[in-house]
């Protein structure tokens, strides 16, 4: 025993001594790299953006730490780091390296990160770095990957940085074994308790309870103190860990393995170590690719061969080493055609009760139920090496239990099965080391990523060979290496399920837009199972949110950059139907009449549009506007009234129509009176419009600019309603519409809950309606809120003037109507509230308003 305290005492030293030289090794490396690339660097006048992560809420890693940062900034590259609290560095630590903290990095060409980018966070032209998880063509980023296309994007994968021996040269793979290996011995001990087994594993924690890895490997440590000391249940039998592969991720885990008394044996001694080996320590087996993959033809295997052609190989893995290990740690990258480790029935047959008579067992020590009991799949890749792991778990929930016979999860220890970790984020449980480790890996190629601008074609940029072989998309397509992705799109099963539902569709429709009167069109058409709705739109969010059945799907399209997915959509398409905004409808329209596809949409008939009608008719389409509400709705009344009258001998003098949205009254009780059913941009436009009509027999026009409210009135019909309505546009231009050249007044206006049109002239007054640019509102000004931007807008220096002088100063400029100023005062923009500042006042008013009163 004293001899054993004394090695180990040994070894922490041999081991600090070790840690210091290694790390004294790695600053001196670190330092010549950085020498070379700044000098290449300095005043190079480029700008970096480092984006905040947000695909967990665990993800505290980053692609470079503030003291590569700081490199970076001597040698005049301009760094922006998007705020981040949860970030593992502080962003004070980044300050002090000389980046600077903004949220806007819109000015940076070029932005890296570690985890995917959610689509609607994608800016257009820039290059962006981080692992996209889409090489293997993973359905989950394909709508990502669509995206960068649509977008123009440069994309650069980290897990395609190799050398040119195919080797990674940037990753985390030493903590994702690191943090991998400390990770499923907590979950080993929390396994052979459920089945009736204390050991000394109950007292490592996971691997974020952790400091940093020193302070887990001394737990480690002591477990295995103890396991040397025979503290280990005889009934469990000698515990062995199988390693996949040699890699960093293997080298990280194996790191962690032998902080405990372990002895490594060939992987053709696992069977007997299995029976006989020693309580006492643990054992190891690292196994290679010639240790299990097998020619299916016969023969050795050949390394070269198995690259090119991995399809002729299969895997012995599951029947000569496999049965005999207690864990297994696979860190291996699987590849589409490869062989797996473990199929679905591979694992009936290793989780069959296993028969042990050489163990003492009793009902208090029982024996286990078979000798495999973990699997830490590092590779983290559904359905891949190991087939039954099916779906990543998290580091909230770490574990499942895999019940081989039901082919079925369970978050439990107890019970049947063997235990998966399968994190997908590893390295972020240990975020300050893998942020060192991945930007000391990561920067000496940032003077070549750094000269990237996408939007200059590749072909003009000179990268080095490292990073032109990471580029996975560029000028809106997949480069030659990657052009595979599209076809693994094509072979996979659910994009295979996609399109038989789309064929057997009689009809299909695309569906422009994802505002807010496209939900209710998409649950009405959806409804018929033989329609097949494709939603386009350029916000993934709004998008996915409209698709709530199997006939309906969303794609990310952007119609103002790029024609090609957008005629290759409309050129699918039955019928195309444009929720757009009216300026928009043009552009689909030549797109509908060149691929000879009938349109929809809902807006006023313009003039451009209009002008298209004899290309649409030689095209043999049809084209249809105006039928929505209003218009719409209202024209069909309106003509059957008209056919009516003119059925039974009648003339009509005068058509008078009103016509509107409103809430149910219940609903009514807010400043506006109004909830937007459609964008508060056009409803407030609306407002500000001209408009026009026939009076008795003389026309009336009102100017633009906001005078159209001061023509509200209140209409004497259902009095209860208490409402009022105001001219709607150019009425006249319905007289030949409609056929009624006999009518002497023709008016079409729009109908209001009473009150709403002063409010609107009270906002005019204000300036809140202007529709050009403010310096306020600029996207990298100062942060301001509602009621200092009050201030500016009514001229006043003093920003913080008192709430009650305030109103006394608005009360003064709407024209001193204490109702109006209340209204003002309930939609909160008196308030200390921040402004989400979106270039105009009208802009941003709209933004507030799509919040504040949106259905």
């Amino acid at each position: 025993m004293i001899l054993y305290r004394l090695n180990a005492l040994s070894l922490s030293m041999l081991n600090m001594w070790r840690i210091t030289r290694e790390n004294k090794t790695f600053a001196t490396y670190v330092y010549k790299a950085k020498s070379k690339t700044s000098e290449r660097l300095k005043s190079s006048g480029k700008v970096l953006a480092i984006r905040r992560e947000d695909a967990s809420v665990w993800e505290r890693r980053a692609p470079l730490a503030p003291h590569q940062v700081k490199q970076l900034t001597k040698e005049g590259v301009k760094v922006l780091v998007q705020p981040s609290n949860r970030r593992a560095y502080p962003m004070q630590a980044y300050i002090n390296a000389g980046a600077i903290i903004q949220e806007d990095i819109s000015e940076a060409p070029v932005i890296i990160g570690v985890k995917q980018v959610p689509i609607d966070s994608l800016l257009p032209n820039k290059t962006y770095c981080f692992f996209s998880h889409t090489i293997k063509a993973q359905e989950a980023n394909m709508p990502m990957l669509d995206c960068i296309l649509e977008r123009n994007i440069r994309l650069l994968d980290y897990e395609k940085l190799v050398d040119s021996k195919g080797q990674r040269v940037v990753a985390f793979g030493k903590f994702a074994g690191v943090a991998g290996t400390i990770n499923i011995l907590h979950g080993l001990g929390l396994r052979l308790l459920a089945l009736g087994h204390h050991t000394p594993f109950m007292h490592v924690g996971p691997a974020h309870n952790y400091r940093n890895s020193g302070m887990a490997r001394q737990t480690v440590r002591d477990a295995g103190y103890e396991i040397a000391l025979g503290m280990m249940p005889r009934s469990i039998g000698p515990l062995t860990f199988v390693f996949t592969g040699s890699g960093n991720v293997s080298q990280g885990a194996q790191e962690v393995f032998q902080e405990l008394p372990y002895e490594y044996v060939n992987p053709t001694d696992l069977p007997q170590v299995a029976e006989h080996g020693s309580m006492n320590k643990v054992y190891g087996a690292v196994v290679s690719r010639d240790d299990h993959f097998r020619r299916k033809d016969g023969g050795g295997f050949d390394a070269e061969e198995y690259e090119a052609f991995p399809e002729k190989y299969y895997s012995n893995f599951a029947k000569t080493i496999a049965p005999y290990a207690s864990v297994i740690i696979n860190g291996i990258y699987w590849a589409v055609n490869s062989p797996k480790l473990l199929t679905i029935p591979d694992a009936k047959h290793l989780l069959r009760p296993s028969y042990t008579p050489w163990l003492p067992s009793s009902d208090g020590s029982p024996s286990l139920p078979h000798r495999l009991l973990a699997i830490c799949d590092i590779s983290a890749d559904p359905g891949g090496s190991i087939e039954f792991m099916t779906e990543c778990t998290t580091i909230d929930t770490p574990f499942c239990l895999y019940d081989a016979d039901q082919h079925k999860n369970s978050e439990s220890f107890s019970g049947p099965g063997v235990l998966v970790c399968s994190i997908d984020n590893m390295p972020t449980q240990l975020p300050l080391e893998a942020t060192d480790y991945f930007g000391y890996l990561l920067y000496p190629y940032m003077e070549s990523i750094l000269s990237s601008d996408a939007t200059r074609p590749l072909e003009e940029h000179n990268f080095a060979q490292t990073v032109k072989g990471a580029i996975i998309a560029s000028d809106g397509k997949l480069t030659p290496n990657f052009e595979y992705i599209a076809e693994l799109r094509n072979t996979s099963t659910s994009q295979m399920k996609a399109q038989s539902l789309v064929q057997k569709s009689a009809k299909k429709v695309l569906v422009l837009g994802a505002g807010y009167v496209a939900g209710p069109l998409v649950d009405y058409l959806t409804k018929d199972q033989t329609i097949h709705v494709t939603i386009g739109s350029s916000l993934q969010n709004q998008g996915e949110a409209l698709v709530k059945s199997d006939n309906a799907e969303h794609v990310v399209l952007d119609v103002t950059t790029g024609r090609g997915p957008l005629d290759k959509l409309i050129e699918e398409s039955n019928l195309v139907v444009s929720l757009l905004p009216y300026s928009l409808h043009p552009t689909i329209a030549e797109r509908c009449i060149k691929h000879k596809v009938n349109m929809v949409t809902a807006s006023y008939l313009t003039p451009e549009m209009k002008s298209l009608h004899q290309a649409a008719v030689d095209a043999g389409i049809t084209i249809v506007n105006e039928v929505g509400l209003d218009p719409g709705i209202d024209h069909l009344l309106a003509m059957e009234c008209f056919d009516e009258i003119k059925l039974n001998g009648g003339k009509i003098t005068s058509f008078i129509s009103f016509c509107g949205g409103l809430p149910a009254p219940e609903h009514s009780d807010n400043p506006l009176r109004y909830k937007f059913s459609w964008n508060p941009r056009g409803v407030l436009l609306n407002t500000l419009s001209v408009a026009k009509y026939l009076k008795d027999g003389e026309i009336v026009e009102i100017p633009a600019g906001g005078a159209l409210m001061d023509h509200a009135q209140e209409m004497d019909f259902l009095p209860g309603f208490n409402l009022e309505g105001f001219p709607n546009r150019d009425s006249t231009v319905y007289i030949d519409a409609y056929n009624i050249q006999s009518a002497n007044t023709v008016l079409r206006g729009t109908l209001r809950y009473k009150g709403f049109s002063d409010i609107m002239k009270a906002l005019h007054r204000l300036g809140l309606l202007n529709d050009m640019p403010h310096p306020c509102l600029h996207s990298k000004g100062p942060e301001i809120t509602w009621k200092q931007f009050l201030c500016t807008l009514l001229g006043q220096q003093d920003q913080e003037l008192l709430t009650p002088n305030l109103k006394n100063l608005i009360y003064d400029v709407i024209g001193k109507s204490e109702t109006q100023v209340a209204a003002l005062e309930r939609l909160g923009i008196i308030e200390e509230e921040p402004v989400v500042k979106c270039s105009t006042p009208l802009d941003t008013f709209t933004h507030y308003l799509a919040n504040k009163l949106a259905i």
